[in-house]
């Protein structure tokens, strides 16, 4: 790939939508090289919103699939980065 493509993905309601994200991500696990995981949390409070940052790898066809199954997610909304290296 001669892109580096980063998504950005908020989820509003980790709770109740994680998994159906979680079962995207299985998915298209190939795909991801790296993951990242975001959110608020202390000795009091674990937040109910987080954002994960995801670093593609391989077709990008497959990624655009991913990201759009993701965005068809209710209560999560996912935007990318990409940086072309040629």
């Amino acid at each position: 790939m001669d892109k580096h493509i980063i998504y950005g993905v908020h989820i509003t309601d980790r709770l109740h939508h994680v998994s159906q994200v979680q079962k995207v991500l299985s998915e298209y696990g190939c795909h991801i090289k790296t993951r990242l995981g975001l959110h608020e949390v202390s000795e009091t409070i674990c937040a109910a919103s987080g954002v994960l940052i995801l670093e593609m790898f391989g077709d990008e066809g497959k990624c655009d699939e991913m990201l759009s199954k993701i965005n068809g997610i209710e209560g999560v909304e996912a935007q990318s980065m990409i940086f072309d290296h040629s």
